[in-house]
């Protein structure tokens, strides 16, 4: 019985198993650019601390300087 590779994989069912591995691979690309994209969206914004919202309070005038102050000690012992 003589096995050749032509009549093994693409003309028998072997086709199929490619198709799967292809999909898999171009799935994962798709993938991996779908969460890279959202990551730099999302990571490319500063964060806020704490001592920054303080300072923004600050000069929008909610707070006085004393409060400041306050505030920045009990920050800081944390």
């Amino acid at each position: 019985m003589n096995h050749y590779y032509w009549n093994d994989w693409y003309l028998g069912w072997g086709w199929f198993l490619w198709f799967g591995v292809f999909f898999l691979i171009f799935s994962a690309f798709g993938n991996w650019g779908y969460t890279y994209r959202a990551h730099q969206k999302y990571e490319s914004q500063p964060q806020k601390g704490a001592l920054d919202i303080l300072n923004e309070r600050y000069a929008r005038g909610e707070i006085n300087r004393e409060e400041l102050g306050q505030m920045k000690t009990e920050i800081a012992k944390k």
